[in-house]
């Protein structure tokens, strides 16, 4: 929903695919220019991983693991699918999972999934572009041209620390700026909503309008254990944002209040108000926002879970002494970014930020 702040903001997973896997590709072309041995199979398998790597994600990125199928990550469903795959390809693709679960060289799983890994290299530059929000615009390439190896794990060359400090810090802006701009928020938790109410509804017999792929999951329970099976893993590939777009569009005019009004606010870009606090909201607070929507909207109390959203965001940039960005000095001195960086708050960015939010409908006044 990211587009509703930054308009630019239109590019796709498979752009993001793409560029990540060209950045794979220079990496392992920088790394075997400085003698690292990698094999013609393991520079394909990491290529493949890169360009798989987000397969598993549904529409609207992760609003759909929180709203309609239970207890499954995306991640899991990206397994799941190239396992799929790999059968079809003969086998082909074992190297690819291999990297993915860790069987390999240490340094080819840092590369597709550690705190500096080319999904994140990639992403940071990209969304930074769309945006426009400048603090994203790393130097990735900058990077990889530093990159090595040590002890059989991926290291930074000391000429490359002003490009790393670079990266954690526009990481971090780029999360409360963008991924997490309160606007953005408000919009996912709005269509996570609108999702719940119409499963809700589904599962209690009324006919509720979608496509067949929407409606396989608005009718079952879909959890962890079902998309082992191939008709769940069919009908979630066939999903994607227009889907659920169009549902919504259908749902403006659907006989439940709460489902009609979710989906016209949505629609007609009418978002919720949304309050951001450092600490959590207080058990009065909420109270006072649950007896006004109550009385100026008519809403009972036991629907105001569609209509009072609170929660907590978190992000945490840097997690100091695990999967360590390695600064190497000299094949002797090899030490963490946050014992190597002269900047004094790269420590402060292995802490969890947290952020408390309130959401709720504008036409209910509550400036206090």
């Amino acid at each position: 929903m990211t587009n509703l702040v930054y308009p630019g903001a239109q590019h796709t997973r498979f752009s993001h695919a793409l560029g990540a896997m060209h950045l794979m590709q220079m990496a392992v072309q920088t790394l075997e220019n400085k003698g690292v041995e990698i094999t013609a199979e393991e520079g394909r398998a990491n290529m493949a991983a890169m360009l798989l790597h987000d397969i598993g994600h549904g529409p609207f990125s992760h609003v759909l693991e929180s709203s309609i199928v239970e207890g499954v990550s995306h991640e899991e469903i990206s397994f799941l699918l190239m396992k799929g795959m790999n059968e079809q390809l003969g086998g082909d693709l074992t190297p690819t999972l291999d990297v993915f679960s860790g069987k390999c060289k240490p340094f080819l799983h840092q590369l597709i999934s550690s705190q500096l890994d080319t999904d994140r290299m990639d992403y940071l530059k990209r969304d930074s572009f769309f945006t426009g929000v400048t603090e994203g615009n790393i130097a990735n390439e900058r990077i990889i041209k530093m990159l090595n190896i040590a002890n059989g794990e991926l290291v930074v060359e000391a000429k490359g620390i002003y490009s790393v400090e670079k990266f954690l810090i526009a990481r971090r802006l780029m999360y409360w700026q963008v991924y997490m701009h309160k606007t953005v928020v408000a919009a996912e938790r709005m269509l996570i909503r609108i999702l719940k109410r119409a499963k809700t509804l589904a599962m209690q017999g009324e006919d509720i309008f979608a496509s067949p792929a929407l409606k396989f999951f608005l009718y079952n329970k879909v959890n962890a254990s079902d998309f082992a099976t191939e008709e769940a893993i069919r009908q979630f590939t066939m999903l994607d944002d227009n889907d659920i777009m169009t549902s919504i569009k259908a749902w403006m005019s659907a006989s439940d209040k709460v489902l009609s009004h979710l989906s016209t606010a949505f629609i007609n870009r009418e978002l919720f108000h949304i309050e951001l606090s450092r600490q959590p909201f207080a058990p009065h607070r909420l109270q006072m926002v649950r007896d006004a929507i109550n009385k100026k909207m008519g809403i009972p109390m036991e629907l105001m879970d569609y209509y009072l959203l609170s929660g907590q965001l978190s992000s945490k940039t840097y997690t100091v002494g695990n999967d360590r960005i390695n600064i190497m000095f000299s094949p002797t001195y090899i030490c963490d970014i946050s014992e190597a960086s002269d900047i004094f708050n790269i420590q402060a960015l292995g802490n969890i930020d947290r952020r408390f939010y309130l959401c709720y409908p504008k036409e209910v006044d509550m400036e206090m």
